[in-house]
């Protein structure tokens, strides 16, 4: 084995690239409709809006992905309700929502004094102790997130373009649009244990985005964003090991730095405005 792969000796680095491996899975299926539907602020505010849930838990002594997952079925009745009602803009509703949870979650963790480490844990993540129950869940997440995706893949397709074409195609938009906002609680709620709330939007938006600068299809989109996000994971790991770095902070770096180089190689690639009109026809 080259030195530079000696800490996949290790158990613990094995289960963190497997955990790894299976949020960027997760999150490139759901990435790629939230870059689709622009949905970037929606994901973020799911992430940190877990953030009640999650202080409660853990000063109760609860499991803390329940805590996650309560608050997480807040902020998507919440995010319904808004989006149903259209009183205000969908974006200003999911903000005023986001800043209201982050806020309880705030007043929950100053009831404790000694929440410090517990609070870094849950916005940055904790990828190198996961568990094999912990493997087990992600690849039931996984399974589940593959076959919504698949079975509402023409709504998600219809509501992305046009949501009164979809209406008239009776693909039923509002419901394709519930379905879409689970996806993404679903994604944030079974990842952050791995990279935290933080830095899971990076891994939702960051592999989709460097996808989508070389594939048109959404499952071709897709297909490369786990491939793109995969490798966020192997060299995250790598460069938290080597140069002694967070590892959740230093994948979701990674799979930025990997969108970055994916727009300035696709800029590099695409022929200039001037080059087509020189190789165009007489």
């Amino acid at each position: 084995m080259p030195q530079i792969f000696e800490p996949f000796a290790s158990e613990f680095m094995l289960r963190a690239l497997g955990g790894g491996v299976l949020v960027a899975a997760i999150c490139a299926v759901v990435g790629t409709w939230v870059v689709v539907r622009g949905m970037a602020f929606l994901g973020e505010a799911m992430a940190h809006g877990m953030l009640p849930g999650v202080a409660a838990a853990s000063l109760v002594g609860a499991p803390v992905i329940a805590g996650a997952a309560v608050s997480a079925v807040v902020m998507t009745l919440g995010v319904s309700a808004v989006t149903r009602r259209g009183r205000v803009s969908n974006d200003t509703g999911i903000g005023l929502l986001f800043v209201g949870m982050l806020s309880l979650g705030v007043i929950i963790v100053s009831h404790s004094r000694s929440f410090a480490v517990d609070l870094t844990a849950i916005l940055f993540g904790d990828i190198l102790a996961v568990r094999a129950q912990d493997l087990a869940l992600l690849a039931v997440a996984l399974g589940v997130t593959v076959v919504v995706a698949a079975a509402f893949h023409r709504p998600f397709v219809a509501l992305a373009f046009d949501a009164r074409l979809a209406h008239t195609m009776r693909l039923r938009p509002r419901l394709a649009g519930a379905v879409l906002v689970g996806l993404v609680t679903l994604a944030v709620v079974a990842s952050y244990g791995a990279v935290g709330s933080l830095l899971v939007v990076g891994l939702l938006l960051a592999p989709a985005v460097a996808a989508g600068h070389w594939a048109r299809r959404i499952p071709t989109t897709m297909l490369l964003a786990a491939a793109l996000g995969c490798l966020a994971v192997l060299v995250g790991l790598l460069a938290s090991w080597h140069l002694e770095t967070a590892a959740g902070a230093s994948i979701a770096a990674s799979s930025i730095a990997l969108a970055a180089i994916s727009a300035i190689a696709r800029r590099l690639t695409q022929p200039s405005p001037t080059t087509k009109a020189t190789r165009a026809p007489a």
